[in-house]
């Protein structure tokens, strides 16, 4: 049985996985947050914020603080995390579970384009719409600044910070959201096409069945690979089970 878990978090499944590993006596967790949102929720355990310093960073706090596993519970888009981690396992030779939600896959009626990036994104934008919904969060939005004859309507946890298009509405708010939630918005702010990460999940998936029934484009950026060697388990009960824990 582990006796130190390091959770790298910021996602329901870790808020969820730090709670279930809490509750197993002897075993000790500690949740890693990046620090990117300001007021994050209540976790079990222990709380760390801010990064490791890279791969190095993070397998010298494992041995620091006698880390037994490490699970990587990100956003499926943090990308330099998962690969510091692979490494820092590596490094230390210590276990290393991924846990990511399932990917969304389209279905009858939708209008998906897949792209590799944010940049390929904002290269479609002009021949499918001029009022866009974007949904991939305030990072990235440099890949959209060119875009000057386009009006965006942003969601996001925390405000906008420049680089970013210059006509812009910014959305402050938190999933989950229902369908008819997410119609009325696309309704009112009369979007034509749809931008999204494929985060997976349910907290934010009704924004595509809305796009569905109204008929809208949506543009979705794929997954980053995982590192070679590294695979995913899709939800808590599993990674739990690596772990040898049975799911209380």
């Amino acid at each position: 049985m582990p006796a130190h878990v390091l959770v790298l978090g910021g996602t329901t499944e870790a808020r969820e996985l730090a709670a279930a590993l809490a509750a197993h006596p002897g075993v000790r967790v500690t949740s890693s947050l990046a620090g990117r949102v300001s007021r994050p929720g209540a976790l079990a355990g222990r709380v760390r914020i801010g990064g490791f310093g890279g791969a190095d960073g993070m397998a010298a706090w494992i041995r620091d603080h006698h880390v037994t596993a490490v699970v990587d519970a990100t956003h499926p888009f943090a990308r330099s995390v998962t690969r510091n981690a692979a490494e820092a396992t590596r490094a230390t030779g210590i276990p290393l579970v991924v846990l990511r939600r399932p990917g969304w896959q389209p279905g009858p009626g939708d209008r998906w384009h897949l792209v590799a990036s944010q940049t390929a994104a904002a290269g479609l934008l002009p021949e499918l719409g001029r009022r866009v919904f974007l949904t991939t969060g305030r990072l990235g939005l440099a890949a959209y600044a060119h875009l000057t004859d386009l009006h965006f309507v942003l969601r996001s946890v925390e405000p906008p910070q420049p680089p970013m298009p210059p006509r812009l509405t910014a959305l402050l708010a938190r999933g989950p959201f229902t369908v008819p939630e997410e119609t009325a918005l696309l309704r009112e702010h009369r979007i034509d096409v749809l931008v999204t990460k494929d985060s997976g999940g349910t907290a934010t998936a009704a924004k595509l069945t809305a796009a569905r029934h109204l008929g809208l484009p949506v543009v979705v950026v794929r997954r980053p690979p995982l590192p070679d060697g590294v695979s995913a388990v899709p939800d808590v009960p599993s990674a739990l089970a690596l772990l040898d824990l049975p799911a209380q």
